[in-house]
């Protein structure tokens, strides 16, 4: 799936946050706000996981432990949901972790009590990323070379030419 597939889900979901919100305003449960935005998503035509568990391994063992997902939306997309006075450094860091784990490449971490549910919600990318239908972790067969990242870009020089992928 390429960026702007994701981007694009992305923001069909951001959407849907946005016209749960416009109904319901801040001040509710989590619970509420995720039921309401599984019906929008679901009527919307995306493919939705909720509660999605997600198997843990420590050191190549199996836990009994599973991680659970709030919502996984087209099996690409980790969606957090939140209803507090403010979204905690630990939040993100949680959802980074879940995109890592889940080997997903983008996340939302939506807070509902917020008065804009734009201002209210975070958006990251992980380090998984897709090149020419290939997970990052497996471009070693591509003869990798070096690898720069800044900011926005992350660049890939193979054996025969250089490829940039936009992060965000």
């Amino acid at each position: 799936m390429t960026k702007n597939q994701i981007n694009s889900i992305a923001y069909g979901i951001v959407g849907c946050a946005i016209e749960v919100h416009r109904q319901f305003g801040p001040g509710l449960l989590e619970s509420v706000y995720q039921e309401c935005l599984k019906a929008e998503l679901l009527k919307k035509g995306f493919d939705l996981k909720v509660e999605h568990h997600v198997p843990l391994f420590y050191k190549g063992e199996k836990l009994a432990s599973k991680l659970k997902l709030d919502l996984l939306v087209n099996d690409q997309v980790i969606v957090e949901l939140k209803s507090v006075d403010t979204l905690a450094p630990v939040f993100t860091a949680q959802l980074l972790t879940y995109m890592k784990l889940a080997e997903k490449p983008k996340g939302l971490l939506i807070n509902f009590n917020s008065e804009n549910i734009v201002s209210g919600s975070v958006a990251l990318v992980n380090d998984f990323c897709f090149f020419a239908g290939l997970k990052f972790r497996d471009l070693v067969c591509f003869s990798v070379l070096s690898v720069k990242i800044n900011t926005r870009t992350l660049r890939i020089h193979t054996r025969y030419r250089c490829h940039s992928i936009i992060s965000n």
